[in-house]
C-alpha cells in the first residue's frame, strides 16, 4: 500500500479537458495518491506510460488515437507493469467483457463517488479488482459473437469506409474483408453492415 513517502503514481487518460482536470484535482487530494500525468488521447497515454512508468492508468474508453480498451490490450501485449482502471459513461456489458479480457483491474462509471475511485485505485494496485457489481453480473449473460477481425472491419465500416478502403487499412484482400463483414452481419442478425455496426456498438462489442 502506498504511503505518504511513496504515493501511488497515477496517469489519467481522458479526452474531455474539464473532466481530466477534475479527476486530477480530486485524486491529488488523497495523501497516498499522486497524479504524475494527464493526457487527452490514447497515443499520448501510450507514450506517457513508457516515459512516466505510473503504477495505475485511469482511462476513458472512447478517446482519439487509441480507445481505453485498445490501450489496455497494448499494455497487456507488451507486459507493462501498470494496472488499468477504466472510468467511463458506458454501462455496457460488452465493454466490460473486453476490458476483463485485456487484463483491466477496475471498471467504474463516471457518476461513481470520487472516494469510490480512490478506493478502487488502491485495491487494483494491490492486485484486486474493482468492478461495478451490476455490470459484473451482466457481463457474462450475452457472449460477444464477433472475432477481432470482424470487429475491426465493422468499426471501419461504421466510420464510412467501403470494403476496398477497409482492405487497404487492415492490409487484407477485398474478398476477405467482405467475408468478415458478411459474417458479422449474420452473427448479429442485421440487415446490412451499418445496422450491424449500430447493434454491436449498443452491446459494447466495438
Amino acid at each position: 500500500m502506498p504511503t505518504a513517502d511513496a504515493p501511488l503514481r497515477i496517469l489519467i487518460a481522458e479526452d474531455q479537458a474539464m473532466l481530466r482536470g477534475a479527476l486530477a484535482a480530486l485524486l491529488d487530494l488523497e495523501p497516498d495518491l499522486a497524479v504524475v500525468g494527464a493526457v487527452g488521447d490514447g497515443e499520448s497515454a501510450w507514450r506517457a506510460l513508457q516515459r512516466l512508468a505510473p503504477d495505475v492508468l485511469v482511462a476513458d474508453i472512447e478517446m482519439p488515437g487509441l480507445t481505453g480498451l485498445e490501450l489496455a490490450q497494448r499494455i497487456q501485449r507488451h507486459g507493462l507493469p501498470v494496472r488499468v482502471v477504466i472510468v467511463t459513461t458506458f454501462a455496457r456489458s460488452g465493454y466490460l467483457r473486453r476490458a476483463l479480457d485485456a487484463g483491466v483491474g477496475g471498471y467504474l462509471l463516471k457518476d461513481a463517488p470520487p472516494e469510490q475511485l480512490a478506493q478502487a485505485l488502491r485495491r487494483v494496485h494491490a492486485g484486486g479488482r474493482a468492478i461495478d457489481p451490476q455490470l459484473a453480473l451482466e457481463a457474462w449473460s450475452e457472449p460477444d459473437p464477433l472475432s477481432e477481425r470482424e470487429r475491426q472491419a465493422l468499426r471501419l465500416a461504421g466510420e464510412g469506409l467501403d470494403a476496398t478502403q477497409i482492405a487497404a487499412r487492415l492490409q487484407l484482400s477485398h474478398g476477405t474483408v467482405r467475408n468478415y463483414l458478411s459474417e458479422a452481419i449474420g452473427k448479429l442478425g442485421a440487415g446490412n453492415r451499418i445496422e450491424a455496426y449500430r447493434l454491436a456498438r449498443q452491446k459494447g462489442w466495438l
